[in-house]
């Protein structure tokens, strides 16, 4: 009986130990929104949507450690849009699909489908997390069938250790594979300590005739009573080069969180393709789970630009105004 015992409880410290070596989480987001849209002469059409305050989502991600300093992990991230059921991309884990090494003193090295380095370098500073209607690339220039470079295949990324006194930052270099527009190389380097959080990033994609190039630079100042951001990106392809400005604030006011934002996009190409962007909103978190939200936000296109403030309602002319609200509640787990 006493072998019995002294086994149980080998095994029980066995298992304890495996489990604290190595993780696997499953997590989620559920976002549901309805939007009134105007795109003046289109018209007005009014959707239920999806994303409004953060994108929906599934995903599973594990950590396991290795020893001395040493973790191996992995992240499997899919969009899920619960107003349809569906996942909208051709390929299921289209967010975000990577295996990494981390060292706690030499940073970490990610493979694998994720985010440009010049994109979160934009996207940290947007009052509305480029997500609903006030998202400030809608009105984004597209350049040789890049947007922006949202994410990249086969990607391969050196992120800084955690340990620098506040500096972060991150290399990445993904493979065309024989794919005009998949080619890319760029990076990232910032400081956040305190309130203050800044950064600047550059890339470069190859596309058939030339290369599109994007220079970011954001940065944020937590006040307490409010949280200041700007950002300023441009772009160049072929002799051409867009400008995009944006600024915002987030307020907190007890479980309110109200969100202001305003975004201008200059270009000196011959469609004078220049928008100027306003958005304004509010959350109110149920729970740290849980919040409700409430957005709007208004495009006011120049000459050719045809921005919407959605991609649920797409059809606009040239020069028209874009305007829309969107109600919703999101729930994460």
């Amino acid at each position: 009986m006493k072998k019995s015992l002294i086994a149980l409880a080998v095994l029980a410290a066995a298992a304890g130990s495996a489990s604290a070596q190595s993780s696997v989480t499953v997590f989620g987001v559920l976002d549901v929104a309805y939007r009134h849209l105007d795109n003046d002469t289109a018209g007005t059409r009014d959707v239920l949507g999806s994303s409004g305050l953060s994108t929906g989502r599934l995903g599973f991600r594990g950590v396991e450690d290795l020893g001395g300093g040493l973790k191996a992990g992995f992240w499997l991230e899919s969009e899920v849009k619960p107003d349809e059921g569906s996942q909208p991309n051709a390929r299921f884990w289209h967010r975000r699909a990577t295996v990494s090494l981390i060292s706690d003193s030499l940073g970490e090295v990610r493979l694998g489908r994720d985010f440009a380095p010049t994109y979160s370098a934009l996207a940290d500073f947007d009052a509305f997390g480029t997500t609903g209607i006030g998202d400030t690339t809608r009105i984004y220039k597209v350049w040789g069938s890049v947007d922006s470079k949202v994410r990249n295949d086969n990607q391969v990324t050196y992120f800084l250790p955690a340990n620098l006194g506040g500096v972060y930052g991150q290399l990445s270099v993904a493979a065309g594979e024989g794919t005009a527009g998949k080619k890319y190389y760029g990076g990232r380097l910032g400081y956040a300590a305190g309130p203050l959080n800044v950064n600047v990033g550059y890339g470069q994609t190859e596309v058939t005739n030339s290369d599109v190039k994007l220079m970011v630079i954001g940065g944020s100042y937590d006040l307490g009573v409010a949280k200041l951001m700007a950002a300023y990106q441009q772009g160049k392809y072929q002799g051409n080069k867009d400008k995009h400005y944006t600024v915002g604030a987030t307020v907190p006011v007890g479980a309110f969180v109200l969100r202001a934002a305003y975004s201008k996009s200059k270009s000196n190409d011959a469609t004078d393709r220049d928008a100027d962007r306003i958005a304004l909103g509010a959350v109110y978190n149920l729970s740290k789970r849980t919040a409700l939200y409430g957005t709007y936000a208004v495009i006011d296109n120049d000459d050719a630009a045809k921005f919407t403030v959605s991609n649920d309602y797409s059809t606009i002319d040239a020069g028209d105004k874009s305007q829309g609200l969107e109600i919703g509640i999101r729930h994460s787990f």
